[in-house]
């Protein structure tokens, strides 16, 4: 049972009856409790919906399109209280925040739902047999598992919970269920490395065709780590050799099944100081939002919007800055040379940030925080307007993982700052001010 917050004014469940305050016990005879089990049984052209209102139950039946709406609103997306995340994983970021942030940035989520809606990975050490049924009965695909290694014992160490070898048969149940994965693999020098990455990614393979992708991705290690398990950062030789693994299971995997698979975070390539896989390797970019591929896609969008600039844009004449993190300054600083060679009045002066906030370890633009900027740009030329990552804010757009807000930044430092979305093409159009004009 679900309690309805707000039915939309016009809509089809309004127009049937339904008010806000009541509550949602089933549809068309199955129990509601969450939002999967509200967006799979709402699916029906009829349905009919069970309510209780101050203790009475009333059916209201509805005819609608196939995948029409009906209006109600509930008082969480999830309808339902977020399910936290039962590991402590030895890698775990949130364990290595500092003391005194937002409240929310310490809630560890592990929520197969949030997996459905909104693409976050999950662990399957909160799932039971029955909810993997159920998923595999919705047909709720993909699912993003976090993996981390195939070693039954090795994932117990690693997420410091002794059923997370057991919840590895999950990924056998979504294959046979025909559940489509994508896979990731935060990836512990020393610990889930080597020859325990060839298992992992050999084993992973098993699951194709329902195995969409594995992104390999580096853990981040802050300076906050006291009483933690120790970890040592990738550094360039140890990098190279993750990205030798990776390419070669790849490649032998490729022939096989005719597609890649296993894919490095570009974070490896930078460290390593290798050049990035060209862009057919990435082929759909499954794993873009996992920093896979993300830049070569940047430097694809940007070169073709370069090429589409007209003769009248080529001249704009702009004096700006640009602030970014360590390991994507020169990439950047690359990008904007191929704009300033057909825009010669363009001139910009872009910052290199150290994250004294974090540790000189993360060198991410994303987890660069409000303090550092101030720190480290106050007194500096930034021109008429800086450029800064959106990923460094919040998903509304307003605060930093410090806490300073976005205007708070732009009235220390006596600039317009504007947030830019990880897209090559906006990242011109914001250099030039194109989006103003």
């Amino acid at each position: 049972m679900v309690k309805i917050k707000e039915v939309l004014p016009s809509s089809i469940a309004e127009k049937a009856g339904v008010r806000g305050g009541d509550n949602l016990i089933s549809i068309s005879g199955f129990d509601i409790n969450d939002v999967l089990d509200y967006r799979f049984y709402l699916y029906e052209k009829k349905i009919t919906l069970k309510i209780e209102r101050d203790g009475e139950l009333f059916e209201f039946k509805i005819s609608k399109k196939q995948y029409d709406d009906i209006g109600l609103e509930f008082e969480t997306p999830l309808m339902d209280k977020k399910h936290s995340c039962r590991n402590k994983c030895i890698f775990c970021f949130i364990d290595q925040l500092p003391s005194g942030l937002r409240e929310t940035l310490y809630f560890k989520d592990d929520d197969s739902r949030l997996s459905f809606l909104h693409g976050n990975y999950i662990t399957l050490t909160n799932l039971s047999r029955a909810d993997v049924e159920r998923i595999v009965k919705m047909h709720i695909s993909p699912v993003n598992v976090s993996v981390h290694t195939t070693n039954p014992e090795l994932r117990c160490k690693m997420m410091n919970n002794r059923f997370a070898g057991e919840s590895l048969e999950y990924l056998k149940m979504f294959k046979d269920g025909n559940i489509n994965i994508n896979a990731q693999i935060v990836l512990c020098r020393g610990v889930n490395d080597g020859a325990e990455l060839e298992r992992s990614l050999s084993d992973l393979s098993e699951l194709f065709p329902q195995l969409v992708s594995v992104a390999v991705v580096p853990s981040g290690l802050t300076k906050h780590r006291e009483g933690l398990y120790p970890l040592e950062p990738f550094d360039m030789e140890s990098s190279a050799k993750v990205i030798d693994t990776v390419e070669k299971i790849n490649a032998k995997y490729a022939k096989r099944v005719g597609k890649n698979l296993f894919y490095c975070s570009d974070e490896f390539y930078l460290t390593a100081k290798r050049e990035l896989p060209k862009d057919e390797y990435y082929e759909e970019y499954s794993q873009l939002e996992n920093g896979v591929g993300m830049l070569r896609s940047f430097e694809c969008e940007a070169e073709l919007f370069i090429k589409m600039l007209t003769d009248e844009e080529k001249k704009i004449k702009r004096e700006i800055s640009i602030a970014t993190g360590e390991s994507a300054y020169e990439f950047i600083s690359s990008i904007v040379k191929k704009v300033q060679r057909v825009c010669p009045n363009l001139s910009c002066n872009i910052y290199k940030i150290e994250n004294d906030f974090f540790g000189h370890t993360i060198t991410v633009a994303g987890l660069i925080t409000g303090k550092d900027l101030i720190n480290q740009l106050s007194g500096k030329d930034l021109g008429s307007e800086l450029l800064i990552s959106r990923t460094m804010l919040r998903s509304e757009g307003d605060l930093f993982l410090c806490g300073t807000s976005l205007d708070e930044l732009g009235n220390i430092l006596g600039v317009d700052v504007k947030p830019v979305m990880q897209d090559g093409a906006c990242f011109v159009e914001a250099l030039l001010g194109i989006e103003n004009n």
